[in-house]
Formats: structure tokens, sequence, C-alpha cells
């Protein structure tokens, strides 16, 4: 069993190590864009909060209380809700990233079909 344990802990961290090479990469991508000015507070402040939320966890009765919810089936529940939220958040991207070039597509298609149709006047 330590081996499995030792392999699951290693790929765990390469897959975080290479998610946050990535988003790193996209950031600077973001960055070199020019488009990060106006939304470096936002960041900042995410961040911000982040680190304050990983401070409270880390008191030794939010560590107790996480003992003894690790204890329940609550993780998998979390893990299922955060899953669905995650496929539903990139399905709602997708929708609104395609959306709209689709409907141009749809509306130039409409514009070509309607001159097509009217008489050629000279």
């Amino acid at each position: 069993m330590q081996l499995r344990s030792a392999i699951a802990v290693i790929v765990n961290f390469l897959l975080i190590g290479w998610l946050t090479v990535y988003g790193l990469r996209l950031f600077a991508e973001y960055h070199a864009k020019g488009r990060w000015a106006k939304n470096v507070t936002s960041l900042l402040a995410g961040l911000g909060l982040m680190t304050l939320a990983t401070a409270l966890l880390f008191t030794p009765n939010n560590a107790a209380v996480l003992v003894l919810i690790s204890h329940t089936k609550i993780a998998r529940m979390l893990l299922w809700l955060s899953n669905t939220l995650l496929f539903s958040a990139i399905a709602a991207f997708g929708l609104i990233t395609y959306s709209r070039p689709l409907r141009l597509w749809h509306e130039r298609k409409i514009e070509r079909d309607l001159q097509r149709e009217l008489p050629k006047i000279p």
C-alpha cells in the first residue's frame, strides 16, 4: 500500500505543478496582450481571499473539525458537486463563446439569401 500512496502523491504533485505552469503561461499570454491592467485588481483580490481562506483553514480548531468531517461521505458529495459546477461552467463558457459567432454567421447567411432574391436594378 505504501507504493500506491507514493505513486498517488507523485502523480498529484506533477498534476498540480503542470496546472500551475499552464496557468502561469496563460497569465503571461494575457499580460502580453495588454488586457491585464483592468483585471489586475480582481486578480489580487481573489488571491487575497484565497490566502485568507487558507490561513483560516489551518487553525487547530478548524483542523480538528476537518478530521471529523473527513470520516463522513461529505467529501464524495462535495467532489460530485464540484465536478458538476465545473462542467456547467465549461458548458456555459462554450455556449457564450460560440453562440455569438454562430449568430453572426447566421445573420450573414440570411443577408446573402435576401440579396440573392432581390431583383438587380441598374
